[in-house]
């Protein structure tokens, strides 16, 4: 090591560039900074996949419901009646 790297390791300095020791925050935390308040303004692959697990249960209970006899017999009983309709 040169003695400026000594001289600044001892003294509690900060060191960066070439020397491989990465300064105080670096490019994560401007990056952190120009984000801002949108760093939460998405959704992670994570909650894709829950909110896609979701919708697809939701789906599911939905279609039960509709073929279930009783929905079934009244959605064709207001299509019947709504095509009766005289003119």
């Amino acid at each position: 090591m040169t003695s400026w790297i000594k001289d600044a390791m001892r003294h509690g300095r900060k060191l960066g560039g070439a020397c491989g020791v990465r300064r105080g925050g670096g490019v994560s935390a401007r990056w952190r900074a120009m984000r801002g308040a949108a760093a939460d303004a998405g959704m992670s692959t994570a909650e894709y996949a829950v909110g896609t697990v979701a919708a697809c249960g939701f789906a599911a209970v939905l279609y039960k419901v509709v073929t279930s006899a009783a929905v079934s017999s009244a959605l064709t009983g207001m299509i019947k009646k709504a095509l009766d309709v005289s003119f």
